[in-house]
């Protein structure tokens, strides 16, 4: 097989322009792409010697030859080892649905970004696979961007969105820190949508992944003639967001002399284009995420001690979902009503063993990871209710280990102790307030009209159980 250093990617495109950009993109990774321009032709050349060799087959759904779906069955029909992503222009979520039914792994939307490539092959590993399950789709949904209807009633999430909604009214800068995959991305674009900066130019500036001369242009700006191929002038982000909000995804990843730069924008409030003889004035809010916690990598020397002063003035840590637990239930629900409501899929309940899995499972890729499992587990299962068998990998990683899926539940609520004894009557009831809370989103309004109690009654019994719903 294709070692490591040069794994083999067939790309099947008849795009000359595209093929080279995603070659270039594919060999930072690592990968050797192997161009050919219809479907019959990679069909073919699968049947080589050289064929056998491939990995990893990437399919513009636009290239002559059959159906991009149906071409995707011939592949894993025929190389059920292969994995295959999908590119395409459409954002169609039918069109989705249908190439993951097909087989498969994975679906972008273009044009594709060097970091969204990136992750996308990484998850053509077994390895990958197996840990992170895939992160694909969740462009799909719409983005979450107000704080009530946010879902989790753990302390720490619930401390977090309150630091978060009393950061929007401010007009300091925010850092949002936590793992990859906790919801930081969302945050930072709900404290942007509740600022006073609202209606004010905004932008969100994905750091990871871009090249260091990328980057710079995208930031600063430069002029015409200022390096080798700057053929036209281009404005900065933090030009075009003048008097609005510049939103920072992946901080923690610019190089050391992006960080120096931005700490002496921020200071002087005045910004100058590479290449320009003169900077001028600009009034700009800057809201953050990184993750990793800044003040380790300062003290490390990773990371410049200015720019942190400027940006930490208000700090939020998003738990990660293994330290909520609890929230699964009520995450699981939301998430499988949003894939409900998608085009070309079905609303789906999930059962005890399903969800005792969902729990037991410690999630590396967070929120984030959960949503994508969701969707697959959605697209393939077609039967109403989800159970530990609509999870094969997961269910892999666990074997047939006890994974408590014995204990009675009533939707998410468990009903007795391990030793078979009936929960406190006190529990259980503070175990359904915290499920009202997450499934209507915090609205304790209609929390309270659902639980047939009044509002006053809700918040007495919050208090008595020790609940802390961050309102």
């Amino acid at each position: 097989m294709a070692t490591d250093e040069a794994r083999l990617l067939m790309l099947v495109d008849d795009e000359p322009a595209q093929a080279r950009v995603i070659s270039s993109l594919a060999a930072r990774e690592g990968w050797h792409a192997l161009a050919v321009d219809s479907c019959d032709a990679a069909l073919e050349l699968l049947d080589s010697p050289q064929g056998l060799e491939v990995e990893t087959v990437l399919i513009d759904g636009r290239v002559p030859g059959e159906h991009a779906c149906e071409f995707i069955r011939r592949v894993k029909s025929q190389r059920p080892e292969v994995s295959v992503l999908m590119l395409t222009a459409s954002t169609s979520p039918l069109l989705a649905v249908e190439a993951m039914r097909a087989g498969a792994n994975d679906y972008l939307i273009k044009p594709v970004t060097p970091e969204r490539l990136a992750v996308a092959l990484k998850s053509t590993t077994r390895l990958a696979t197996a840990r992170d399950e895939l992160q694909p789709l969740s462009e799909k949904f719409s983005p979450i961007l107000e704080f009530d209807a946010m879902v989790g009633t753990d302390t720490h999430f619930r401390t977090a969105l309150a630091r978060a909604a009393t950061a929007a009214r401010g007009h300091g800068h925010v850092l949002v820190e936590g793992e990859s995959g906790t919801g930081k991305e969302m945050l930072i674009q709900a404290i942007q949508h509740s600022s006073t900066r609202n209606k004010a130019p905004s932008r969100l500036v994905k750091c990871e992944g871009l090249q260091h001369n990328t980057l710079e242009s995208l930031l600063f700006g430069h002029e015409k003639g200022a390096f080798a191929g700057a053929f036209d002038r281009q404005e900065g982000a933090l030009a075009a967001c003048d008097t609005g909000t510049l939103m920072l995804d992946g901080i923690d990843t610019l190089a050391q002399d992006h960080q120096d730069r931005l700490a002496d924008v921020l200071d002087t409030g005045i910004v100058r284009p590479t290449g320009a003889a003169h900077g001028f004035k600009i009034d700009i809010r800057i809201i953050a995420s990184s993750n990793r916690p800044l003040d380790v990598l300062v003290e490390d020397g990773q990371f410049s001690p200015a720019l942190y002063k400027k940006l930490s003035a208000t700090r939020i840590v998003m738990p990660p979902l293994r330290e909520r637990v609890g929230d699964i239930p009520a995450l699981t629900r939301y998430f499988l009503a949003e894939i409900g409501e998608l085009e070309g899929m079905s609303h789906h309940s999930i059962a005890d063993s399903g969800l005792s899995l969902l729990e037991a499972y410690d999630w590396p890729g967070n929120v984030r990871q959960l949503q994508t499992v969701l969707f697959r587990a959605c697209v393939h299962e077609r039967r109403e209710s989800l159970t530990a068998h609509s999870f094969p990998h997961l269910a892999e990683l666990f074997g047939d280990a006890d994974r408590g899926e014995s204990r009675a539940r009533g939707l998410g609520v468990l009903l007795y102790e391990d030793d078979g004894n009936i929960r406190p009557l006190e529990e259980i009831e503070a175990d359904i307030i915290r499920l009202a809370i997450g499934h209507y989103r915090g609205k304790m309004t209609e929390v309270a009209r659902r639980l047939g109690i009044g509002r006053s009654t809700l918040y007495r019994k919050l208090s008595e159980l020790g609940i802390d719903n961050a309102a």
